[in-house]
């Protein structure tokens, strides 16, 4: 098989930045990549940290004392100058009060009433919001997809990524995105995706005979994978987009917090922090001036995935076109719930507002209650796959709800420092709480009128790595196959046949995004047998 073409790359020269303080810049930049790790250095680029004022000092220690915070202090004293500035630049970055707040109320949530629990009535989504691939007309289809190049051509569409997660599971301590789920092509999930963002913007090109059009992605990681992604993507010249397309921004944490309630220490000199989950993505597009830059570019639609999906349609015409067909604020992508008792989200509507009910919350009755229009499938059966759609004018109200969404609780076992006996403890059983937002909490606060549903078919669209290989279930060895039996199906559409002498495995086709995005432009292939596995890299 031919060689792989990649699209145009920019190639830009990354000069290293001089510091004064050091007689060579590659010394310098490795000299201010440490500092910046270990999270010394002062918001002026290069400069080393120095410790705060005894006033600055004072007023910090005296609101974290009065939370009931002050053992953070414990071992301040004893710190050298870099690392009193380092923790007390973590400190001052949360609010003590607000810490102890959330925390009581994730701790202990608000109890409904019986009367109350029993009045929460569950209903599918009304069908004036949902619209299904399996059974929509290929003419509502076409014209979904006509409208969503549009606003790509337009420049109005631009997609998040939440990438915050490591390839632990997995055996890596990569980025997720970096990882390479076994593909002939050996492509990692970062670059498949790029791959598809290009493509997207050539069909745009090509409907619209415009030139240059761009999508900009904005990739949302955390603090332990920022520096890898930024080094991933600078490695591979940004597979191909334009770098100042692609934004790197990290989540916020939250300090871990003790049985007792107490932020935990995990040192002398760091608190104990944790991604703020998904749903910290709200207010990262804020502090990171993602926000910002996206209503500079007229950006109207946002589309928002995760990461771990290898079968994602990144910036998918036909779900841009579909909202802003709605004119919703928000709109999801789901797939049909396989049976009653698989473990997943539905989406649905909780006492007349869109919502996400999670299995466990589910009694037997209403999980096997079907559909009275189609008795043969579930009546709740919209199973949440995080693939949603934005529109601008909501991102704009962050401020108004952010504060509202809920904290959730997650017990794991935490190291830390003894306060008493400064040493580290590493627990044999949980022993704190990481607090994390969930990005489908926000749903509740929109009308049933300004939200959407899109049903897709989980064999195209959805395929998630969870799990390490060899597990049968999420792991890359079905991320793998799904893409080449998707591959396969693409090819036999258009008459191409598919032999293979190897196990059953072994017979898909992995099709570059470069090459088609969603089976398209693959008629180069009708008369053609292919020999699997195969890669289709180009036109040949």
């Amino acid at each position: 098989m031919a060689q792989a073409t990649s699209p145009p790359v920019q190639r830009k020269q990354i000069e290293a930045e001089h510091r004064i303080f050091l007689p060579h810049p590659d010394m310098a930049a490795t000299f201010n990549n440490l500092l910046g790790k270990l999270h010394l250095t002062s918001k002026e680029e290069g400069v080393p940290a120095t410790e705060p004022t005894q006033e600055e000092l004072k007023e910090l220690r005296d609101s974290y004392v009065k939370a009931g915070q002050g053992h953070v202090f414990t071992f301040y004293d004893d710190l050298s100058t870099s690392e009193k500035a380092g923790l007390f630049e973590r400190l001052k970055s949360f609010d003590p009060q607000y810490i102890n707040e959330i925390t009581e109320k994730a701790l202990h949530p608000a109890q409904s009433s019986d009367n109350e629990s029993q009045e929460a009535k569950l209903e599918p989504l009304p069908e004036s919001a949902t619209a299904s691939i399996l059974d929509s007309s290929e003419e509502h289809v076409q014209s979904w997809y006509t409208s969503g190049l549009e606003y790509v051509s337009k420049g109005q569409v631009a997609v998040v990524l939440m990438a915050g997660g490591q390839g632990t599971r997995l055996g890596s301590s990569d980025p997720k995105g970096c990882f390479n789920i076994g593909l002939p092509s050996q492509k990692s999930l970062f670059q498949i995706q790029a791959e598809r963002i290009w493509k997207v913007q050539q069909l745009a090109e090509k409907q619209s005979g415009k030139k240059d059009i761009s999508i900009p992605w904005y990739v949302m990681t955390s603090g332990p994978t920022r520096r890898a992604t930024e080094q991933y993507f600078e490695e591979h010249n940004y597979f191909g987009l334009q770098k100042d397309d692609v934004s790197i921004f990290e989540q916020g944490v939250l300090p871990c917090i003790s049985n007792e309630g107490k932020i935990l220490l995990e040192t002398k000199a760091k608190v104990a922090v944790a991604p703020d989950g998904n749903g910290g993505i709200y207010q990262a597009l804020l502090t990171s001036n993602v926000r910002t830059d996206m209503r500079k570019r007229g950006i109207q639609h946002i589309h928002a995935y995760c990461v771990d999906n290898c079968l994602v349609k990144v910036a998918d015409p036909v779900f841009i076109g579909f909202a802003a067909s709605k004119d919703v604020d928000i709109a999801t992508k789901v797939v049909r719930k396989r049976n009653a008792k698989e473990s997943v989200g539905l989406i649905l509507q909780k006492n007349g507002k869109p919502d996400v009910v999670e299995y466990s919350e589910m009694d037997n009755e209403t999980a096997e209650a079907k559909d009275p229009k189609q008795p043969d499938l579930l009546k709740f059966r919209a199973a949440n796959i995080v693939n949603h759609y934005y529109s601008f004018r909501f991102l704009e109200s962050i401020e108004d709800w952010a504060h509202k969404l809920p904290h959730h609780v997650a017990r794991k076992k935490i190291p830390h420092v003894d306060i008493e006996k400064g040493e580290t403890v590493k627990p044999d059983k949980p022993n704190g709480i990481k607090l994390e937002q969930f990005v489908f909490d926000v749903f509740p606060f929109l009308s049933l009128e300004k939200f959407a549903c899109m049903e897709v078919k989980r064999e195209d669209e959805f395929s998630p790595l969870k799990n390490a290989r060899g597990t049968g279930e999420d792991d890359p060895d079905t991320s793998k196959q799904d893409i080449l039996n998707q591959g396969r199906r693409w090819v036999q559409n258009v008459g191409g046949i598919v032999e293979s002498e190897s196990a059953p495995e072994e017979t898909g086709v992995e099709v570059s995004p470069l090459v088609s995005y969603g089976g398209e432009s693959l008629e180069f292939l009708s008369t053609r047998t292919i020999k699997a596995p195969a890669v289709i890299e180009k036109e040949d």
